[in-house]
């Protein structure tokens, strides 16, 4: 690839050459590659037709975990989020030993590869909150909850600078990928302030309908938040707030 230069920067393709953007500048490239009808009917493309079909099912997957934890992750991502839980997710495909190459599918994979996976690079759970918590999750009923052992918030909180306030939050999904569907509940602390005084044991509680087959994927995080003049403002536009996936029942 070439980067372009000059005071015009040019977006398509024209005569073969084709003009983009990306994060490292304005890039060029000759079009090329192989024919499409010839990748999807000759048998030496056959390696290339069962990796473009798993990584179809792990996008549409990780898409499908997203939106059951949109209200949250609008609140704590990165720019990477949707291709590195793809990433992650293409993982646990790959772990299914009961169907075969090209046809391989998340529920029959080791989903709890997914657990610890941060939504946010620039604000991992691990290196912001360092209380005790305590995740559960009853399938018969469909209850889950996060348990929060009594901390100190200027102690156990690593809030970045201009932190005032803060919120725990909790998410539980269902997500039912042969349908493409999920149920989902979240809940939250009140917003509370970021200094020594003692908080007592919190408890999360978020409930979906009991007794469902369908993978439960539980999520934990903090938001920040700064105070002025009376107001609450999410801090940095949300650009440190945590969000974790701390438990997987398949």
């Amino acid at each position: 690839m070439a980067k372009q230069t000059g005071i015009i920067r040019l977006k398509g393709t024209i005569g073969g050459v084709t003009f983009y953007k990306t994060a490292d500048g304005h890039l060029a490239r000759e079009k090329g590659g192989v024919d499409g009808d010839r990748i999807k009917n000759d048998p030496a493309f056959q390696r290339t037709r069962e990796n473009g079909a798993e990584f179809g099912t792990a996008g549409s997957g990780a898409k499908l975990i997203r939106n059951a934890n949109r209200i949250l992750i609008q609140s704590a991502k990165d720019r990477n989020t949707s291709a590195r839980l793809t990433r992650e997710v293409l993982r646990v495909v790959k772990t299914d030993q009961s169907n075969e190459r090209g046809q391989r599918q998340i529920v029959d994979g080791n989903m709890e590869l997914l657990q610890g996976f941060e939504f946010n690079r620039k604000g991992r759970l691990g290196s912001t909150f360092f209380g005790q918590f305590n995740p559960s999750f009853d399938r018969a009923t469909g209850e889950a909850q996060i348990t929060v052992e009594p901390f100190q918030a200027s102690n156990s909180i690593a809030g970045p600078s201009g932190t005032t306030h803060y919120k725990i939050v909790g998410g539980l999904s269902l997500v039912d990928f042969a349908n493409e569907s999920f149920e989902s509940d979240t809940d939250e602390s009140g917003i509370l302030p970021w200094d020594a005084s003692s908080v007592p044991s919190t408890s999360l509680t978020m409930e979906v309908s009991g007794g469902s087959s369908s993978p439960a994927i539980l999520v934990f995080g903090i938001q920040f938040y700064q105070e002025v003049n009376g107001q609450m403002y999410d801090l940095r536009n949300g650009a440190f707030n945590a969000l974790q996936v701390v438990m997987i029942d398949q």
